[in-house]
């Protein structure tokens, strides 16, 4: 991706601006760089996919290369979650800055597009009425404006604006990209690191490089001039260790309620996490041998303890329920 290589290259190494290369979307990047060099033909954007696979840093990058670093802040308006986003903000701050028509030259010389573009991050927590008062804005002020709207999920975004977009889906990024780009980093910061601690990462990411980076990050911080090791790695992303799991998988097959009762317990003592615990353990059911009536009965009931323990229900309790399925569908096979 060609437009926005210059200005990654510029970029921190430990930042999620990594991700923008590595999406492996070929159609996409060829879409963007198309807009990109044609320049007054920039629809309004849509960029929506899971966390940490490059929206944001897409639009920014393009922003950079098409308008300098001299006219980048006046032409580019970044409203994020963060931001005050109501219907007042839509009606009085973004349609005064779409109403400012601009030049079509930069300070350098060189051409850039004759129109600013306001990029709402996180759109799909706007509320149906700010996002119902963007749709005359983005039709009246389509000679001088353009929009990018980034969400997780675009089934929140109502029909008028999607309609209104060139919609771009983003996939979370492939194993092989993720742990290129992590080694490369590991390279610039001058890391030491092994090879089950970088799969790792990956692992544990599950497709967002922001998460990966960040967790490699922290890994460093704590592990100062040392090994990072899979161990740092799944201490830091709160991971249960596979080798728990396996054991309490093992109590619910073959062993009793007694002995279930106190792994339960001393898993929950050490902090884990309820829904981490549960996470892993719907990845561990699945390969296990069971007939798929029980392993449908099992998941089924594993989406019954998520609702409780989104609802607050103690997790100790929701555990040993959910172990408790288990073990009485693991020994009908016995």
């Amino acid at each position: 991706l060609h437009t926005v290589n210059r200005f990654l290259e510029s970029r921190l190494v430990f930042e999620s601006k990594i991700e923008i290369e590595s999406n492996p979307e070929t159609k996409n990047r060829n879409r963007i760089v198309t807009f990109s060099e044609s320049i007054n033909v920039l629809p309004n954007l849509l960029f929506y996919g899971p966390p940490g696979t490059g929206k944001t840093s897409t639009i920014l990058a393009a922003a950079r290369e098409l308008y300098g670093p001299h006219l980048y802040r006046q032409r580019v308006l970044e409203l994020n979650a963060s931001d005050e986003r109501g219907i007042q903000v839509v009606r009085e701050k973004v349609k005064n800055f779409a109403q400012l028509t601009v030049a079509g030259t930069r300070p350098d010389g060189k051409l850039c597009p004759p129109f600013k573009i306001i990029i709402l991050d996180e759109a799909d927590s706007m509320t149906a009425p700010a996002q119902a008062a963007l749709r005359r804005t983005m039709e009246k002020e389509s000679r001088t404006t353009r929009f990018c709207l980034i969400c997780n999920y675009i089934s929140r975004i109502i029909e008028p604006l999607t309609s209104r977009c060139s919609k771009f889906r983003f996939k979370p990024l492939a194993n092989q990209i993720q742990e290129e780009r992590l080694l490369e980093i590991c390279e610039k910061e001058n890391l030491k690191y092994t090879k089950e601690s970088i799969a790792e990462l990956v692992r544990v990411s599950e497709g967002d490089l922001r998460k990966a980076i960040t967790f490699l990050q922290s890994a460093a911080r704590l592990n100062v001039d040392k090994e990072i090791t899979e161990r740092a790695v799944l201490e830091i992303a709160g991971v249960v260790p596979p080798k728990m799991i396996d054991h309490l998988l093992q109590i619910c097959f073959t062993g009793t309620f007694e002995k279930l009762e106190v792994a339960v317990r001393n898993m929950v003592n050490e902090g884990y996490a309820a829904t981490q615990i549960l996470s892993q353990l719907h990845e561990s059911i699945i390969e296990q041998d069971l007939s798929d009536k029980q392993k449908s009965a099992i998941t089924e009931n594993m989406a019954v303890v998520s609702k409780c323990l989104s609802d607050g229900a103690d997790e100790y309790l929701q555990m040993l329920s959910l172990c408790s399925v288990i073990m009485q569908h693991a020994s009908q096979n016995n």
